[in-house]
């Protein structure tokens, strides 16, 4: 908990150092849903998709011209995953509801259209998000870590240099669960889908 504040801590004082510089930084609010999976590095399971949804905060710095600049989100996140394991011929269901907070970093690009650019201008991004997993873990069976790192490929509209719907695909970087089979140590790695809707002031 102490490393999430001060994490968060730094991230507000960067907020407003380069508020102060740049007056044309923007801030706005997120929502979205999430759809999520677990995947292991051996095939011992069957995969649910699971919704859940995300809320929070976020900045965004586009330099003029060139289009080029990133965002920055503080998000509450809910994931919910439902996976069947099968070992020795014997099922065991494992469901998991997990609350994080989430520091999304992209790189951004925005596309400057002719004739409807002020209306609808295209983008896309890429960057790390740093998750902290709020729960303790419940599950005796699977050792379960506090911290995942994913990588986030996704595009997006603007409408209106404010409405912005994006949508993308996170890529677990490090495995958030590890659990023993057959004397043999399985790790889950989480991915997911995320569809947000961000209004920009």
């Amino acid at each position: 908990m102490k490393s999430i504040k001060k994490i968060i801590a730094v991230v507000l004082v960067a907020v407003m150092g380069i508020g102060v510089a740049d007056a044309g930084l923007r801030f706005g609010v997120k929502l979205g849903t999430n759809v999520n999976h677990l995947s292991a590095d051996m095939s011992v399971f069957n995969k649910n998709n699971r919704a859940g949804f995300t809320g929070g905060v976020m900045m965004e710095y586009i330099a003029p011209v060139i289009g080029l600049g990133f965002d920055l989100g503080l998000q509450y996140a809910y994931m919910n995953s439902s996976t069947l394991t099968t070992v020795n011929n014997a099922e065991e269901n494992i469901s998991k509801n997990r609350n994080f907070i989430q520091i999304p970093l992209n790189l951004k690009y925005k596309f400057s259209l002719p004739l409807v650019g002020k209306f609808l201008a295209p983008y896309l991004f890429t960057g790390p998000s740093f998750d902290f997993k709020l729960d303790k873990n419940t599950i005796d069976a699977m050792k379960t870590k506090t911290f995942q790192t994913v990588w986030n490929i996704g595009l997006g509209l603007e409408f209106a240099r404010h409405l912005q719907i994006g949508a993308s695909y996170g890529f677990g970087m490090n495995s958030i669960a590890e659990k023993i089979i057959d004397s043999v140590p399985v790790k889950y790695h989480n991915n997911y889908w995320t569809i947000t809707a961000a209004y920009l002031f």
